[in-house]
């Protein structure tokens, strides 16, 4: 598949999270710059909210706010290569740990909802999606060093900040969706190339893989070395996961076969479909700081809330 790119925006720090808005506006975070930002029609783009720490991933809620993963600074931002592309790194200077927020879009206020799970502060949530019940899922990455490696894991939650239920451990989760029946979370696992496929038994609630240790199923696990970001899915239930250093959109079919479709950028981190046939399909290009808007060959899965 070749796709024809139109460049909407450039010279920013590291994108992430696209939205697409009724409005045909854009909204995304830059988690370098620690800001949740909109691009409107025109091609200009505006501060909604400062979000210190890492503003990740984004999804409107029912009450029309947008909720914000933040990755509480985990990452730093350093100059790579020759192009002297921007690449996350494992120098975290000003890292207090991870939380989930919610953001008045009319007012930019920004009120934190989750920040610890039993008894223990959130390490890095990363990307999110609400159910039909008005409850979202969320992934929270980890943290990995040289030496060590703490392991993320799955949530689910509610708007009004008083639950957050532990679905799952997993290695490295980051993106996060629900197949179109709803009954399935899907998530990619970053540096084992893996998507995951839970079976939903309640809200928050997952049934364990067929082998110890397992979080689910396995869709498929990506060869060599490619890493796997934040995900969309298909109408269809195909899933759409962003895949880093090999530079685009990987497609999980459903019949479990994978296509590369290639993004002029190492670290194509997350995608979101939009437009009124939701065949408009907008990719953060995070490592060269641009944003790229495209027509896909098959219509997007509408989120649940919009605004």
């Amino acid at each position: 598949m070749s796709l024809k790119l139109e460049e909407m925006c450039s010279g920013l720090g590291f994108p992430e999270g696209p939205v697409a808005m009724d409005d045909g506006s854009l909204l995304f975070v830059d988690i370098k710059e620690q800001t949740l930002l909109r691009l409107s029609e025109d091609g200009k783009v505006s501060v909604v909210a400062e979000i210190p720490g890492g503003p990740n991933g984004i999804a409107i809620g029912p009450d029309g706010a947008a909720y914000v993963c933040n990755n509480g600074g985990v990452y730093s931002f350093v100059p790579y290569g020759p192009e002297q592309i921007t690449v996350p790194a494992p120098i975290r200077p000003n890292y207090k740990g991870g939380s989930v927020h919610r953001v008045d879009l009319d007012t930019g206020e920004v009120t934190q909802l989750y920040d610890s799970y039993d008894g223990k502060r959130l390490i890095a949530p990363d990307d999110i999606v609400f159910d039909t019940s008005g409850g979202f899922w969320f992934t929270d990455t980890g943290i990995q060093d040289d030496e060590s490696t703490r392991y993320g894991g799955l949530y689910y939650a509610t708007i009004d900040g008083k639950s957050l239920t532990k679905a799952a451990t997993i290695p490295m989760p980051n993106g996060v969706g629900l197949s179109p029946d709803g009954k399935t979370v899907y998530v990619s696992d970053t540096v084992y190339g893996r998507l995951w496929a839970m079976e939903i038994t309640a809200p928050g609630k997952v049934k364990p893989g067929p082998l110890p240790g397992m979080p689910g199923n396995v869709v498929q696990t990506l060869p060599g070395y490619q890493w796997l970001d934040s995900l969309k899915v298909e109408e269809d239930g195909r899933v759409c996961v962003g895949t880093l250093f090999t530079g685009g959109i990987t497609v999980f079919n459903l019949d479990g076969t994978t296509e590369h479709v290639e993004i002029p950028d190492l670290f194509t981190t997350n995608m979101c479909f939009g437009g009124s046939d939701m065949r408009d399909l907008w990719i953060t290009a995070s490592s060269t700081g641009k944003i790229y808007k495209t027509r896909w060959p098959r219509p997007g899965l509408k989120l649940v809330y919009s605004v």
